[in-house]
């Protein structure tokens, strides 16, 4: 019986319809960019500082220029690390006695300011900026500004509430139909997130936001990759991931157009409910449909794809079959992965590169977001990055292999990381190219992982310990926010420092992995033990 792959060998693995399909997919993965890491513009936190009715009634008395005014409002505290301090007290001044004279008003009140009261604002916030955030429209700042955080944590943990859920849906009820549930779903969340009368509600339909839709990323993803043959499977899920990176690219120019943002959130969310129109022009999966004994759904599939491909159907396709093997019957579970030594250590040492990256990863365009100076600017040179970083992934990952790649990249952004430390604020553009240098490793890393966890398992526990490893970036992904801003607070540098530790331990710990370059993905457990005596670790 012909196999589906052997079938898309005489139909085109990847011929002009797979194309067709490959680039409609693409499109999922681009949108899914700006709700992913889009809290660096709708999260944005402008200078600000306490509003204060007192202050500007006396400046138009006194006829102050506003950095007269500014003055007044702004507590002098000296200590450059108690900026973000400065923004969130005010002088315990009654301002409306009449004793307070145009001619520096408080020195009747104090020899020196430093003298003077402090209370925390208390009629509001006054926003340096043109546009809108979350922040500036809810007032997430000094004592609410870890509410920021959480906004972004929501998207994380329904990543990691929906990869529970959504994996078990594109199995039982098809690739094709999880897909367009879910771009439902995410549109709706995103609308509906824009149009939150309050924080709490926004929240919630963030959350719902996340938890379908990297369950849409990833359908797309197991949908484009079934469809072709396997001399092409792993160049189309590089390049799946590098359409995210065009999604990042142009993120900066459309925040840029709308910086207001409530405009910019249904701008990022409208475009998934053009993804229904992938009913009709987006088949199921051949091998799903085979799985579930719907073979002749399967053979019209198959027989489709050679007509847009311009070959003939085979004349065997009547009797199409999906090849299994006996070891997939058997019923995994979590302990499977820590059945031996080496799998124990692979499991830890794979769970531990996931966390990582996903600390890294969005630590670094959290981090740069929160102290560039030209914000759009330098957000679209750090996405640039990420389209060598996949070329150095197609050019590498079958010459030199694996692990020492993933190794290097690790090292590459830990050691970025610690050089931003030493690097002089005045020296803007250096900091800029070791950030897109570290960003570029860590991206490395990032989208080279998941290939190294699927050819490290036997086949009855792939899925399982693919599933089980790259939670680990959701989980990261919920503490990165925390971990970025609240450390800032502390000093700017020490999320950097927290990076760096990260990224050079797990380039050493990479260096543990066997090499599977040019082997064969392991059948049983014994296979996979004897990965070991062939690699560098």
């Amino acid at each position: 019986m012909p196999t589906v792959d052997a079938v898309l060998e005489q139909v085109g693995e990847f011929g002009w319809y797979q194309k067709q399909v490959f680039l409609s997919l693409c499109l999922i993965s681009t949108a899914l960019a700006p709700i992913y890491l889009g809290i660096v513009f709708l999260g944005f936190s402008p200078p600000h500082h306490c509003r204060s009715p007192g202050v500007s009634e006396l400046s138009r008395r006194c006829g102050w220029s506003p950095a007269e005014e500014l003055n007044y409002t702004l507590p002098g505290l000296g200590a450059a690390g108690e900026a973000s301090l400065r923004q969130c007290m005010q002088y315990a001044v009654d301002w409306n006695q009449s004793s307070l004279g145009c001619l520096d008003p408080l020195a009747s009140l104090a020899a020196n300011r430093s003298q003077l009261p402090l209370v925390p604002c208390q009629h509001g916030w006054v926003y340096d900026t043109p546009g809108s955030s979350i922040v500036t429209e809810f007032n997430l700042v000094c004592a609410d500004a870890w509410k920021v955080d959480l906004f972004q944590s929501c998207v994380n943990l329904g990543f990691f509430l929906g990869s529970l859920g959504i994996g078990y849906i594109a199995d039982r009820f098809g690739r094709k139909l999880c897909l367009l549930a879910t771009s439902l779903v995410m549109a709706l969340s995103g609308v509906l997130t824009a149009v939150a009368p309050d924080y709490t509600s926004m929240l919630l339909f963030r959350l719902l936001q996340g938890m379908v839709s990297k369950g849409s990323w990833m359908s797309g993803y197991t949908l484009i990759t079934e469809f072709v043959g396997s001399g092409y499977r792993r160049t189309v899920a590089i390049l799946y991931q590098v359409a995210f990176s065009v999604g990042l690219a142009g993120l900066s120019g459309l925040a840029y157009a709308m910086p207001h943002w409530r405009w910019l959130q249904l701008a990022v969310s409208l475009p998934a409910f053009f993804f229904l129109l992938y009913y009709w022009c987006v088949p199921e999966s051949p091998r799903w449909l085979l799985s579930q004994k719907r073979n002749t759904q399967a053979m019209k599939i198959m027989a489709h794809i050679a007509r847009k491909n311009g070959r003939l159907p085979p004349a065997d396709l009547k009797i199409l079959s999906l090849e299994e093997d006996v070891t997939e019957r058997q019923s995994p579970s979590f302990m499977d992965l820590l059945r031996t030594p080496n799998l124990r250590k692979r499991t830890f040492i794979l769970m531990y590169l996931w966390f990582t990256c996903a600390v890294v990863y969005q630590g670094l365009v959290m981090h740069m977001g929160a102290t560039s100076r030209n914000l759009y600017l330098d957000f679209f040179y750090s996405a640039l990055v990420e389209f060598p970083a996949a070329l150095v992934i197609l050019v590498t990952i079958d010459r030199v292999g694996r692990i020492y790649p993933l190794a290097v990249s690790n090292l590459v952004a830990g050691a970025a990381c610690l050089v931003m430390l030493f690097t002089s604020h005045g020296l803007h553009w250096l900091n800029v190219v070791v950030a897109c240098l570290g960003r570029m490793g860590i991206t490395i890393v990032l989208q080279m992982v998941c290939l190294v966890n699927t050819e490290l398992y036997p086949t009855f526990i792939r899925n399982l310990g693919v599933m089980v490893c790259s939670a680990l970036c959701d989980v990261g992904g919920i503490f990165t926010p925390f971990l970025v801003f609240r450390l800032m607070e502390i000093w700017q540098g020490l999320p950097l420092v927290l990076f760096g530790v990260l990224g050079l331990t797990a380039g050493g710990m990479t260096l543990l992995l066997p090499e599977t370059k040019g082997a064969a993905l392991p059948e049983t457990i014994e296979d996979a033990e004897n990965l070991q005596r062939s690699g560098p670790g």
